[in-house]
């Protein structure tokens, strides 16, 4: 890109200039990019490759019309609420007059301190950029009043409607546009518009990457590669079908306990988050502290696996894991530790052994993970009859989900974190993002077979069948309470994936000893903390009698530093006896390829 032709302040409080020819210029190339992000955009829905959008549009409209309905149907009601939004624009209009003419006012609306967006110091000491951010903040709050003191609207349409507004209210926030947020404003003056030049090519490349949808690129992916610079932990491939690679870690102590670990990540992402960098590897972690460690790799799968279910899954994965396991170290008892989607697997397969005296599992850890939905946070947004429905139509044609979809998901649970930060950054500011791996691993998505993400969404999210005893796997019903191996149940206090509330819940429905314990962070950093960082604090109590985590916390106590020393101590209270280090296959595997293995490489 060309470098601006004249340099110009851009520090708060002073006005930059602009080379207006320069600056005119830029503008003409900005358009010009952002007709190739428009070219990119178009192409795939000209082709017809592009999925119907409409069904989640008409689901918006639905449910804020289901809104709307309720105060229309009282015009008293209506009145009411339109005078309150009145009276706080009218008292917001007195104090910017006041200010205008010199008197001292307090603010109608503040930010949240903890709230970035208005960060700068101009949101405050410039007059017009103050009154445009009370604006948003006093509607904003009138938008979310419209909500929650709408009576009568069920449980499922009140939780949409919360979302979508916040949705809306975080996507037209002035902090997200050129003319109404003064650092961007700043700094488009002083580089004359060649940020915005940069950002329209930037986007052109990331509509393109996202085959017509928007792929936000959330770090420098040119930075990390797996098996390189991530997922470093020496081990090897001993076992391969369909849907898995099984990795064998190498050991790094002379005596291992005896009875081996195996991990079952989540399907809808890549294992190696729990291999992430040599210093953030909780596999890396667990192999030096004497552990035989298995790590399950999940296909990334394409249309030829379409038909594959959450049975095959299950069959596939952890139930062939523990046959191999046996062959590469005699050992016919293991512990198994699930992660997300990956711990509502394993305790669905320790329902399914229970129900045939299988007992191979002697303990299990889970991991922000969730076998009761009813408390399961926002994503049950995204969750009924209807949009299912369309899911499963939108499936069919391809014979997954494409990993970008569950990715943009998992987005909007944090949108003011995940989303518009990096909006602003790549393609307002023209800045290419920070290296960061977690947030690469965060883009890494995996696709889905359309048979077993639909029986996932049926059966736990919309009718919960597992924690009801309802769940069928081959041809038996499975209860939860059958189950009578200890469960180490790990919950993180700010997660939004799998909120504590129904991680805590889900202690109930275990037939065995549970032992409950709550993180500091949320769904990713809050698993992923490293002893030596002392980062996050956790929490351990009595077994949880109900959703209510802030009771239960009242009566836990608290630890600074990682729960990973605790659990390592609890696996080992189960059975402490060590025998000598294993290699990976033990001589009766021959190793496929070295870890990470292939599968894990494979982009979507």
């Amino acid at each position: 890109m060309r470098a601006p032709s004249e340099k110009a302040s851009s520090e708060p409080g002073k006005a930059p200039s602009a080379d207006v020819e320069q600056f005119a210029h830029n503008i003409a190339r900005m358009v010009e990019e952002g007709g190739r992000a428009v070219a990119a955009y178009l192409k795939p829905r000209e082709e017809g490759r592009a999925d119907d959008q409409y069904a989640q549009v008409t689901d918006v409209v639905k449910t804020l019309g289901q809104v709307a309905d309720y105060w229309l149907r009282d015009p008293h009601r209506a009145l009411e609420l339109q005078s309150s939004l009145g009276k706080a624009y009218l008292d917001l209009w007195g104090n910017a007059v006041k200010r205008m003419a010199g008197e001292p006012v307090q603010p109608v609306a503040a930010p949240d301190p903890r709230d970035k967006r208005f960060s700068d110091p101009e949101w405050s000491s410039n007059q017009f950029f103050d009154f445009l951010k009370q604006v948003y903040l006093v509607s904003v709050d009138w938008a979310n009043r419209l909500v929650h003191e709408a009576k009568g609207l069920d449980p499922h349409t009140l939780q949409k409607a919360e979302f979508y507004v916040r949705q809306i209210a975080n996507a037209v926030a002035p902090s997200n546009f050129v003319l109404t947020n003064p650092e961007l404003l700043r700094e488009t003056v002083s580089s004359n518009a060649e940020n915005l030049v940069r950002g329209m090519h930037m986007l052109a490349e990331d509509i393109a990457a996202g085959h017509g949808d928007l792929k936000i690129r959330q770090s420098d992916a040119k930075t990390f590669e797996v098996g390189h610079n991530l997922a470093l932990t020496q081990g090897k491939v001993i076992f391969q079908n369909e849907l898995m690679q099984l990795i064998q870690y190498a050991p790094s102590t002379s005596t291992v306990l005896e009875k081996p670990l195996l991990i079952v990540p989540p399907w809808i992402n890549k294992f190696y988050i729990l291999d992430l960098t040599p210093e953030k590897s909780f596999v890396r972690w667990c192999v030096a502290q004497g552990l035989t460690v298995f790590v399950i790799s999940w296909v990334n799968p394409d249309e030829k696996l379409t038909q594959k279910s959450f049975e095959d899954y299950l069959r596939e994965g952890p139930l062939a894991a523990l046959e191999m396991i046996e062959q590469a170290t005699g050992e016919r008892e293991v512990h198994a530790l699930g992660y997300c989607v990956g711990g509502t697997l394993l305790a669905t397969t320790l329902a399914h052994m229970a129900s045939a005296g299988d007992s191979r599992i002697i303990s299990a850890t889970l991991l922000a993970a969730q076998v009761d939905f009813t408390h399961a946070g926002d994503l049950k947004v995204f969750v009924d009859e209807e949009q299912i429905s369309a899911r499963e139509r939108e499936m069919q044609q391809r014979g997954y989900l494409e990993g970008r979809k569950m990715a943009t998901a998992f987005n909007l649970l944090r949108s003011n974190d995940l989303i518009w930060p990096y909006v602003i950054n790549n393609y307002l500011k023209g800045k290419e993002p920070a290296p960061f791996d977690l947030l690469y691993w965060n883009s890494d998505a995996t696709r889905m077979p359309a048979a077993n993400h639909s029986f996932y969404l049926r059966n736990c999210y919309l009718e919960n069948r597992l924690s009801k005893g309802e769940m069928v796997i081959g041809g038996k019903k499975l209860d939860l309470k059958a189950v009578k191996a200890p469960i180490y149940n790990l919950a993180t206090r700010e997660d939004h994936i799998a909120p504590a509330k129904s991680v805590a819940l889900g202690c109930k429905f275990f037939g065995g000893k549970v032992r409950f314990v709550l993180a500091g962070s949320g769904h990713i950093a809050g698993v992923i903390n490293p002893p030596d960082k002392m980062k996050y604090q956790y929490w351990t109590g009595p077994k949880p009698a109900s959703a209510n985590v802030e009771r239960w916390l009242s009566r836990a106590k608290e630890h600074a530093g990682s729960w990973w020393p605790h659990w390592l101590h609890w696996l080992k209270a189960q059975n402490p006896t060590e025998v000598a280090a294993r290699e990976p296959g033990g001589g009766r595997l021959a190793p496929i390829e070295d870890a990470p293995g292939s599968y894990v490489k494979v982009r979507d």
